[in-house]
């Protein structure tokens, strides 16, 4: 048998760490799935503002890149996408993947920072 050396148990850390993120993330994930395999349905307030998720009827954009999901904050829609690894972006917090769809609304709530979402297509309010 293999003398223990620090390069040896250094590396066994690193793959039992690896492997513990891993499933810790798959957990995630499988908790906030619905019964078709897709994320399940939330409507919660979140630091003050309402944010809601379900799955989007019929076709169109969001059926493309958001998996047939929807999302709102105060009842404007979110636009959200769902990456090939399985996490989503919302165009609030495009550079910062989640596991859930519920994380990405919260994530545009905290970057938001009390401003109202302007729905996509619509010019941004002059001031």
């Amino acid at each position: 048998m293999p003398e223990l050396t620090r390069r040896r148990a250094l590396g066994a850390a690193a793959a039992l760490a690896a492997a513990a993120g891993a499933q810790t993330v798959a957990v995630a994930r499988a908790a906030d799935t619905g019964h078709h395999g897709g994320p399940e349905a939330f409507d919660e307030v979140f630091r003050g503002r309402r944010i809601t998720g379900r799955a989007a009827g019929g076709g169109g954009h969001h059926h493309e890149h958001g998996a047939g999901y929807a999302v709102f904050i105060d009842g404007v829609e979110l636009h959200v996408m769902q990456n090939a690894d399985g996490s989503w972006i919302s165009v609030v917090s495009h550079y910062d993947p989640v596991p859930t769809p519920r994380a990405a609304a919260r994530a545009a709530v905290v970057e938001l920072q009390g401003a109202p979402l302007v729905p996509l297509g619509m010019p941004m309010p002059q001031q």
